[in-house]
């Protein structure tokens, strides 16, 4: 595991299809307005997930991304749990609609509706976040309510 939706397999970086977690730097608010970083709490859930479940990950790879890493749909266990829809059904990640074309949407809806992961508190779309950096934007800036989605 590598952040929140990259995970590595035999020395091989594969990102997770139709999602997007929190960035590794990035912070949210909780469900009091503090601060703390979702983007590590996400991928402690990811890791968590991996360790708690002892199953082989099997992934289908759908596409390659600009960094040359697959980007496959990823379960544990042949059949087993989608590990994107667990993320986005788990607060720890959200469905990325540009790709997904909303695969993970009623999964997300019930993360939200249950205040779970990041949705108990505030936070900026982790692709919101990219670009505010891109931008220039520091890290706790970009992080805040400058993007709100709300």
């Amino acid at each position: 595991m590598i952040d929140g939706d990259t995970i590595e397999i035999h020395g091989q970086r594969i990102r997770l299809w139709g999602v997007d977690a929190p960035e590794s730097d990035q912070l949210c608010r909780n469900d009091d307005s503090k601060l703390y970083q979702c983007g590590r709490a996400s991928a402690t859930a990811l890791a968590g997930l991996l360790w708690a479940i002892k199953r082989p990950v099997s992934c289908s790879p759908v596409d390659r991304d600009r960094y040359g890493r697959t980007v496959a749909t990823c379960s544990l266990g042949t059949p087993g749990p989608d590990i994107g829809h667990w993320l986005v059904a788990n607060g720890h990640a959200l469905d990325w609609p540009k790709y997904s074309k909303g695969k993970y949407e009623d999964a997300q809806r019930g993360a939200e509706k249950a205040n779970r992961g990041i949705w108990a508190g505030s936070f900026a779309e982790p692709w919101q976040y990219r670009a505010c950096l891109k931008d220039g934007g520091r890290p706790a800036v970009c992080s805040d309510e400058a993007n709100d989605r709300r």
